[in-house]
């Protein structure tokens, strides 16, 4: 079993704009159950296709059991099983000593850019890039999942 301990951040989308990144991925999600303690998701790129399913431990710790699946696998079970999900660009940024992933939501979810680390422990301490803003982690609307339902565009911000 794997432990995700993860933190989440808003990006400052002038910053984001104006910093030499690298290409990033693209990625298509849709979740087969998704409730406040557990999801389970299917992802795919261009190349590879992800199960994946996580249950809630803490605000920043989840269980996490992820398996590479067959690409075209990952498309039908997008198609047939799942009604809600995210489209994104995913970039892995390095940053003194760890990577952050940055998702540049697209669809409903477009202008929305958050950013995530992985923590080896729930009370590591880090270093931010100045592109990260406001921390999201306790707010549950930022979760991929919740945006699946209820979009960014949605919000009236």
């Amino acid at each position: 079993m794997g432990i995700e301990i993860e933190r989440k951040f808003l990006v400052d989308h002038k910053k984001w704009d104006q910093l030499n990144k690298t290409e990033g991925n693209h990625y298509r999600q849709g979740y087969l159950l998704s409730n406040s303690e557990q999801t389970v998701r299917v992802r795919i790129s261009d190349k590879q296709g992800f199960l994946n399913l996580k249950s809630k431990k803490s605000q920043v710790s989840r269980s996490e059991y992820e398996y590479e699946i067959p690409l075209e696998d990952g498309i039908e079970i997008l198609n047939a099983f799942t009604k809600n999900g995210t489209e994104k660009i995913r970039y892995r940024i390095p940053f003194a000593g760890k990577t952050w992933e940055v998702d540049v939501f697209l669809g409903d979810n477009a202008g929305l850019i958050v950013a995530e680390i992985e923590l080896n422990s729930e009370t590591e301490n880090f270093e931010k890039p100045g592109w990260v803003s406001k921390e999201v982690t306790d707010d549950g609307r930022y979760t991929n999942a919740s945006l699946s339902i209820y979009p960014f565009k949605e919000w009236g911000v």
